[in-house]
């Protein structure tokens, strides 16, 4: 294939952005990469890397990374706040599925430091932070990126164009795409605090989903801190909801102790449940939050967008280099869109509402039912092939079937 720009021009450099960038740069892609912020955006949402996610990065080098600066929890709980522990889980049982038979966790932020600090020693790379696309021009063989920066206006042209921009992606919208789908009523607030949980509490393990019909939350170790993740109502102003006292009483509902938690940090954002109608416009490509966003529970939005920049970035390396027909890049779409809307959308709504069952029956129900599924190995193995993502990544090809390395 001719390069008339001979450049990729990617939009956002969050983690999906960074890692996208580097997967293409290491096999000689040249890229551009354009960022709004200064630097490192410090964002405590997602820390959560699932087993097939370690297998798929490992030939870019971020597994590595990820276990060097993360916390291994080879053990997932779902509990509920009056009966305590009720069903756990051992990734174990993947070990002849996957190369990394537990949960990674480790702050976002801290794979795209490490990212950028790669992407800056390849030849080829262009990475520019403060500066922002505003809109987007097809034409000829290629795509011309508007973009605004301290220095002012400027146009890029570029052979292809991907916006990993996030949930407001500013080039889904130039390309007049529709985010179909939904925003909850609630807030979600992400607290982090620097308590033992596990000293107070010797049943806990990391990674932990408690059920309650008022208040669910997710309790999630790292390695600086433990997260929490609960819902807000939506008649509280986001705000108020970030108040000191407000924390401090959630957090006092989850475990009373005699004195303050010390909270480190602490977010508001809204939820939505939301996929793109299209993941391609000729030349432009969305992927990650710029396709599709969905609510934490379960650790899928990252991860999903991390597998969408294996898939993108393998078939864009492959018709780079003449290895392929540009053909294969109508694949992208076929294999990541049904898994955004089957799998990850669908899983992640289905965890929120078993957390936030209010009817006592069916409460009774879904907890008799995990204790039924943590009780048998065989159904405990096919639970963990669908919440490790390793069942979605098999049926849409990204991975080998049977296989515990990337096809």
């Amino acid at each position: 294939m001719k390069h008339r720009h001979d450049r990729v021009l990617i939009a956002g450099a969050g983690p999906v952005g960074a890692i996208t960038a580097l997967i293409l740069a290491r096999s000689g892609v040249p890229v551009t990469v354009l960022e709004r912020e200064a630097g490192v955006v410090i964002d405590y949402r997602a820390s959560t890397f699932h087993p097939p996610t370690l297998d798929l990065l490992e030939s870019c080098g971020a597994t590595e990374a990820l276990v060097r600066m993360g916390l291994i929890a080879p053990v997932m709980q779902y509990r509920d706040r009056q009966a305590g522990r009720v069903a756990e889980f051992d990734l174990s049982l993947l070990k002849n599925d996957t190369g990394h038979p537990y949960r990674l966790q480790c702050e976002q932020f801290k794979l795209v430091g490490w990212a950028y600090d790669r992407l800056r020693e390849i030849p080829g790379v262009d990475l520019r932070f403060g500066h922002e696309i505003t809109g987007i021009a097809m034409g000829g063989d290629g795509a011309t990126a508007s973009v605004r920066s301290a220095r002012g206006e400027e146009t890029i042209p570029a052979d292809f164009i991907i916006g990993t921009d996030g949930g407001r992606s500013t080039v889904r919208r130039a390309l007049d795409i529709e985010f179909e789908g939904f925003t909850y009523p609630e807030h979600f607030l992400v607290a982090g605090t620097r308590f033992d949980f596990k000293a107070a509490m010797p049943d806990l393990c990391s990674v932990n989903y408690t059920a309650d019909p008022v208040e669910w939350y997710l309790l999630l170790e790292i390695p600086d801190m433990w997260r929490f993740v609960t819902p807000v109502d939506p008649r509280v102003e986001p705000d108020e909801a970030v108040q000191e006292e407000r924390i401090q009483a959630s957090l006092q509902n989850l475990l009373p102790r005699g004195e303050p938690y010390e909270i480190l940090v602490k977010a508001i954002y809204r939820v939505s449940q939301r996929v793109a109608a299209a993941y391609r416009r000729g030349p432009v490509f969305l992927a990650g939050d710029a396709a599709h966003i969905n609510n934490p529970l379960g650790g899928m939005g990252l991860n999903g967008g991390l597998h969408d920049a294996v898939s993108l970035g393998e078939r864009l390396i492959a018709v780079w280099h003449g290895q392929a027909d540009s053909s294969i890049l109508d694949g992208y779409e076929a294999q990541r869109k049904p898994e955004a809307v089957n799998a990850i959308n669908a899983m992640t709504a289905r965890n929120k509402k078993l957390l936030e069952e209010s009817d006592p029956q069916v409460r009774a129900g879904n907890l008799a039912e995990w204790r039924r599924i943590a009780g048998d190995r065989e159904l405990a193995y096919q639970h963990l092939l669908q919440t490790s993502m390793i069942a979605s990544l098999r049926r849409s090809g990204l991975l080998a079937q049977g296989s515990t390395r990337p096809r």
